[in-house]
Protein backbone atom coordinates (compact mmCIF):
# COMPACT_ATOMS: atom_id res chain seq x y z
CA UNK A 1 0.00 0.00 0.00
CA UNK A 2 1.71 3.49 -1.20
CA UNK A 3 1.25 5.09 2.82
CA UNK A 4 4.18 7.64 2.36
CA UNK A 5 5.04 9.36 -0.27
CA UNK A 6 8.45 11.48 -0.50
CA UNK A 7 8.62 14.32 -2.56
CA UNK A 8 11.98 16.52 -2.38
CA UNK A 9 12.07 20.27 -3.52
CA UNK A 10 14.51 23.22 -4.40
CA UNK A 11 14.49 26.91 -5.51
CA UNK A 12 13.58 25.55 -9.02
CA UNK A 13 10.09 26.11 -9.83
CA UNK A 14 8.96 22.63 -10.40
CA UNK A 15 8.31 21.92 -6.72
CA UNK A 16 4.40 23.05 -7.47
CA UNK A 17 3.63 21.14 -10.20
CA UNK A 18 5.20 17.83 -8.87
CA UNK A 19 3.54 18.06 -5.23
CA UNK A 20 0.49 18.25 -7.32
CA UNK A 21 1.10 14.76 -8.68
CA UNK A 22 2.08 13.41 -5.37
CA UNK A 23 -1.52 14.94 -4.19
CA UNK A 24 -3.58 12.58 -7.37
CA UNK A 25 -1.71 8.94 -6.12
CA UNK A 26 -2.20 10.44 -2.40
CA UNK A 27 -5.78 11.05 -2.39
CA UNK A 28 -5.85 7.36 -4.44
CA UNK A 29 -4.42 5.93 -1.02
CA UNK A 30 -5.25 7.84 1.51
CA UNK A 31 -1.16 8.60 1.58
CA UNK A 32 0.72 11.11 3.40
CA UNK A 33 3.58 13.50 1.18
CA UNK A 34 6.73 14.25 2.89
CA UNK A 35 7.83 17.56 1.39
CA UNK A 36 11.67 17.89 2.16
CA UNK A 37 14.18 20.58 1.70
CA UNK A 38 17.59 20.81 2.62
CA UNK A 39 19.75 24.10 3.29
CA UNK A 40 23.51 23.56 2.54
CA UNK A 41 26.14 23.72 5.51
CA UNK A 42 28.14 26.75 5.59
CA UNK A 43 31.13 25.21 4.54
CA UNK A 44 29.52 23.89 1.55
CA UNK A 45 29.35 27.58 -0.05
CA UNK A 46 32.69 28.20 0.74
CA UNK A 47 34.99 28.14 -2.70
CA UNK A 48 36.37 24.55 -2.63
CA UNK A 49 39.98 24.08 -2.46
CA UNK A 50 40.57 27.79 -1.83
CA UNK A 51 42.02 29.69 1.07
CA UNK A 52 40.00 32.28 2.48
CA UNK A 53 40.64 34.75 4.86
CA UNK A 54 38.30 34.90 8.61
CA UNK A 55 36.75 37.98 8.11
CA UNK A 56 35.73 37.03 4.59
CA UNK A 57 34.39 33.53 5.62
CA UNK A 58 32.16 34.93 8.05
CA UNK A 59 30.85 37.37 5.76
CA UNK A 60 30.35 34.71 3.30
CA UNK A 61 28.97 32.11 5.41
CA UNK A 62 26.57 35.10 7.18
CA UNK A 63 25.19 36.16 3.75
CA UNK A 64 24.74 32.24 2.79
CA UNK A 65 22.77 31.86 6.09
CA UNK A 66 20.79 35.00 4.77
CA UNK A 67 20.03 33.63 1.50
CA UNK A 68 19.10 30.41 2.85
CA UNK A 69 16.16 31.36 5.51
CA UNK A 70 14.85 34.01 2.53
CA UNK A 71 14.71 30.44 0.33
CA UNK A 72 13.44 28.30 3.30
CA UNK A 73 10.57 30.69 4.16
CA UNK A 74 9.38 31.05 0.76
CA UNK A 75 9.11 27.59 -0.20
CA UNK A 76 7.65 26.64 3.49
CA UNK A 77 5.17 29.46 2.50
CA UNK A 78 4.29 27.57 -1.07
CA UNK A 79 3.88 24.50 0.95
CA UNK A 80 1.62 25.91 3.18
CA UNK A 81 -0.34 27.50 0.81
CA UNK A 82 -0.44 24.29 -1.55
CA UNK A 83 -1.99 22.10 1.83
CA UNK A 84 -4.39 24.63 1.76
CA UNK A 85 -5.01 24.85 -2.24
CA UNK A 86 -5.59 20.83 -2.04
CA UNK A 87 -7.54 20.30 0.63
CA UNK A 88 -5.05 18.41 2.67
CA UNK A 89 -3.97 18.56 6.19
CA UNK A 90 -1.12 18.95 7.89
CA UNK A 91 0.19 16.05 10.07
CA UNK A 92 3.32 14.36 10.67
CA UNK A 93 2.39 11.31 8.90
CA UNK A 94 -0.87 9.32 7.39
CA UNK A 95 -3.75 9.15 9.75
CA UNK A 96 -6.32 6.78 7.60
CA UNK A 97 -8.94 9.83 7.27
CA UNK A 98 -7.77 11.07 4.15
CA UNK A 99 -4.35 12.66 2.46
CA UNK A 100 -1.73 14.41 4.86
CA UNK A 101 1.30 16.53 4.13
CA UNK A 102 4.19 17.31 6.63
CA UNK A 103 7.29 19.54 6.04
CA UNK A 104 10.78 18.65 6.55
CA UNK A 105 13.77 21.10 6.57
CA UNK A 106 17.24 19.69 7.00
CA UNK A 107 21.43 20.99 6.68
CA UNK A 108 23.11 19.38 3.96
CA UNK A 109 23.30 18.23 0.68
CA UNK A 110 19.67 16.72 -1.43
CA UNK A 111 21.17 13.77 -2.75
CA UNK A 112 22.07 12.56 1.35
CA UNK A 113 18.47 13.89 2.64
CA UNK A 114 16.53 11.48 -0.65
CA UNK A 115 18.84 8.43 0.76
CA UNK A 116 17.71 9.39 4.45
CA UNK A 117 13.99 10.05 3.34
CA UNK A 118 13.49 7.93 0.45
CA UNK A 119 14.95 3.93 1.12
CA UNK A 120 11.75 4.23 4.36
CA UNK A 121 9.27 5.65 1.36
CA UNK A 122 6.78 4.43 -0.59
CA UNK A 123 7.02 6.04 -3.49
CA UNK A 124 9.45 9.09 -4.73
CA UNK A 125 8.11 12.28 -6.81
CA UNK A 126 10.43 13.87 -8.54
CA UNK A 127 10.55 16.34 -12.02
CA UNK A 128 11.34 15.80 -15.19
CA UNK A 129 14.86 16.46 -15.43
CA UNK A 130 15.50 19.83 -17.54
CA UNK A 131 18.51 18.59 -19.76
CA UNK A 132 18.82 22.80 -21.06
CA UNK A 133 18.80 24.47 -17.51
CA UNK A 134 20.97 21.24 -16.15
CA UNK A 135 18.39 20.63 -12.98
CA UNK A 136 16.94 17.73 -11.86
CA UNK A 137 19.32 14.85 -13.38
CA UNK A 138 21.00 14.39 -10.17
CA UNK A 139 17.71 13.92 -8.24
CA UNK A 140 16.66 11.49 -10.47
CA UNK A 141 19.46 9.36 -10.18
CA UNK A 142 20.00 9.42 -6.64
CA UNK A 143 16.19 8.48 -6.11
CA UNK A 144 16.65 5.29 -8.46
CA UNK A 145 20.22 4.22 -7.67
CA UNK A 146 20.37 5.08 -3.91
CA UNK A 147 17.19 4.22 -2.82
CA UNK A 148 15.40 1.24 -3.81
CA UNK A 149 12.31 2.72 -4.24
CA UNK A 150 9.84 3.54 -7.34
CA UNK A 151 10.24 6.94 -8.27
CA UNK A 152 7.52 8.71 -10.10
CA UNK A 153 8.78 11.04 -12.67
CA UNK A 154 6.60 14.24 -13.09
CA UNK A 155 6.47 16.13 -16.25
CA UNK A 156 6.09 19.65 -16.53
CA UNK A 157 2.23 20.67 -16.73
CA UNK A 158 -0.09 24.27 -16.40
CA UNK A 159 -2.12 22.39 -14.03
CA UNK A 160 -1.29 19.01 -12.85
CA UNK A 161 -4.06 15.70 -13.26
CA UNK A 162 -6.59 15.93 -10.69
CA UNK A 163 -6.29 11.97 -10.91
CA UNK A 164 -3.80 9.36 -11.49
CA UNK A 165 -3.88 5.49 -11.74
CA UNK A 166 -7.12 5.01 -13.54
CA UNK A 167 -5.71 3.61 -16.48
CA UNK A 168 -1.71 2.40 -16.43
CA UNK A 169 0.75 1.14 -18.83
CA UNK A 170 3.32 -1.73 -18.17
CA UNK A 171 6.30 -1.68 -20.30
CA UNK A 172 7.38 -5.23 -20.24
CA UNK A 173 10.45 -6.82 -21.33
CA UNK A 174 10.55 -9.66 -19.08
CA UNK A 175 13.84 -7.82 -17.31
CA UNK A 176 15.05 -7.96 -13.30
CA UNK A 177 13.99 -4.18 -13.43
CA UNK A 178 10.82 -5.07 -15.66
CA UNK A 179 10.08 -7.79 -12.88
CA UNK A 180 10.78 -5.84 -9.42
CA UNK A 181 8.84 -2.15 -10.92
CA UNK A 182 5.55 -4.40 -11.41
CA UNK A 183 5.81 -5.90 -7.92
CA UNK A 184 6.61 -2.61 -6.32
CA UNK A 185 3.85 -0.85 -8.20
CA UNK A 186 1.41 -3.84 -7.52
CA UNK A 187 -1.22 -1.25 -5.26
CA UNK A 188 -1.00 0.94 -8.28
CA UNK A 189 -1.66 -2.16 -11.06
CA UNK A 190 -4.54 -3.70 -8.93
CA UNK A 191 -6.20 -0.55 -7.87
CA UNK A 192 -6.29 0.48 -12.12
CA UNK A 193 -9.45 0.43 -13.65
CA UNK A 194 -7.64 -0.31 -16.86
CA UNK A 195 -4.01 -1.85 -17.34
CA UNK A 196 -2.81 -2.12 -20.57
CA UNK A 197 0.98 -4.03 -21.22
CA UNK A 198 3.51 -3.13 -23.80
CA UNK A 199 5.30 -5.34 -25.29
CA UNK A 200 8.13 -5.06 -28.42
CA UNK A 201 8.50 -8.72 -28.25
CA UNK A 202 11.75 -8.04 -26.53
CA UNK A 203 11.36 -10.58 -23.55
CA UNK A 204 14.20 -11.85 -21.61
CA UNK A 205 15.20 -14.80 -19.99
CA UNK A 206 11.65 -16.63 -20.40
CA UNK A 207 9.57 -14.06 -18.57
CA UNK A 208 7.07 -13.44 -21.20
CA UNK A 209 3.66 -11.48 -21.71
CA UNK A 210 1.94 -14.37 -21.31
CA UNK A 211 3.83 -14.88 -17.76
CA UNK A 212 2.87 -11.57 -16.75
CA UNK A 213 -0.67 -12.19 -17.98
CA UNK A 214 -0.77 -15.03 -15.54
CA UNK A 215 0.97 -13.41 -12.70
CA UNK A 216 -1.83 -10.48 -12.39
CA UNK A 217 -4.77 -12.50 -13.12
CA UNK A 218 -4.08 -14.31 -10.03
CA UNK A 219 -4.78 -10.77 -8.05
CA UNK A 220 -8.23 -10.22 -10.23
CA UNK A 221 -6.02 -7.76 -12.99
CA UNK A 222 -7.20 -8.32 -16.31
CA UNK A 223 -5.01 -6.61 -18.93
CA UNK A 224 -5.08 -5.53 -22.67
CA UNK A 225 -2.07 -6.51 -24.60
CA UNK A 226 -0.83 -4.36 -27.31
CA UNK A 227 2.45 -6.67 -28.97
CA UNK A 228 4.38 -4.37 -31.75
CA UNK A 229 7.64 -4.34 -33.55
CA UNK A 230 9.79 -1.18 -32.92
CA UNK A 231 10.06 0.48 -36.17
CA UNK A 232 11.69 3.61 -33.91
CA UNK A 233 13.46 3.77 -30.61
CA UNK A 234 11.52 1.57 -28.47
CA UNK A 235 11.09 4.14 -25.90
CA UNK A 236 9.69 6.36 -28.54
CA UNK A 237 7.30 3.49 -29.09
CA UNK A 238 6.44 3.23 -25.84
CA UNK A 239 5.36 6.63 -24.89
CA UNK A 240 3.51 6.80 -27.97
CA UNK A 241 1.35 3.65 -27.43
CA UNK A 242 0.52 4.43 -24.32
CA UNK A 243 -0.72 8.18 -24.76
CA UNK A 244 -2.60 6.30 -27.70
CA UNK A 245 -4.27 3.88 -25.44
CA UNK A 246 -5.12 6.23 -23.18
CA UNK A 247 -2.80 5.89 -20.28
CA UNK A 248 -2.27 8.24 -17.72
CA UNK A 249 0.51 6.36 -16.18
CA UNK A 250 3.21 4.62 -17.14
CA UNK A 251 5.18 1.82 -15.52
CA UNK A 252 7.83 0.57 -16.19
CA UNK A 253 12.03 -0.54 -15.04
CA UNK A 254 14.93 1.85 -15.60
CA UNK A 255 18.66 1.78 -16.51
CA UNK A 256 18.77 -1.71 -17.59
CA UNK A 257 21.92 -0.80 -18.74
CA UNK A 258 24.16 1.80 -16.64
CA UNK A 259 22.93 5.23 -16.67
CA UNK A 260 26.12 6.34 -18.64
CA UNK A 261 26.02 4.16 -21.18
CA UNK A 262 22.32 5.30 -21.61
CA UNK A 263 22.82 9.02 -21.34
CA UNK A 264 25.34 8.80 -23.80
CA UNK A 265 23.74 6.49 -26.47
CA UNK A 266 20.15 7.12 -26.02
CA UNK A 267 18.55 3.66 -24.23
CA UNK A 268 15.30 3.30 -23.68
CA UNK A 269 15.08 4.82 -20.26
CA UNK A 270 16.72 7.47 -21.12
CA UNK A 271 14.81 8.14 -24.71
CA UNK A 272 11.61 8.12 -22.15
CA UNK A 273 13.04 10.44 -19.59
CA UNK A 274 13.71 13.11 -22.47
CA UNK A 275 10.45 12.83 -24.24
CA UNK A 276 7.37 11.49 -21.86
CA UNK A 277 4.42 13.70 -21.34
CA UNK A 278 2.89 11.77 -18.84
CA UNK A 279 3.84 10.61 -15.53
CA UNK A 280 6.39 7.48 -15.67
CA UNK A 281 6.77 5.30 -12.64
CA UNK A 282 10.56 4.25 -12.63
CA UNK A 283 12.27 1.32 -10.59
CA UNK A 284 15.82 -0.03 -10.87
Amino acid sequence: MFRKILVPVRGDGKGDNVFGHAVAIAKRFKAHIEVTHCRPRPDDMLPFGVPVPAFLKEMLVKQAGQLDDNEENRLHTEFSDLVVEYGLKEADGPNGDGPTASWVEELGKQIDVIKHHGRLSDLICVAKPDRDRNLGANTLKTALFNTGTPVMMCPPSITPPKVLGEHVSIAWNGSTEASRAVALTMDMITKAKKVTVLSAGDEIHGATVDDLIDYLGVRGVKVQVDRFKAKKKIGLELIERSQAAGADLMIMGAYGDSHESEAVFGGNTQVIVDNAQIPVVFVH
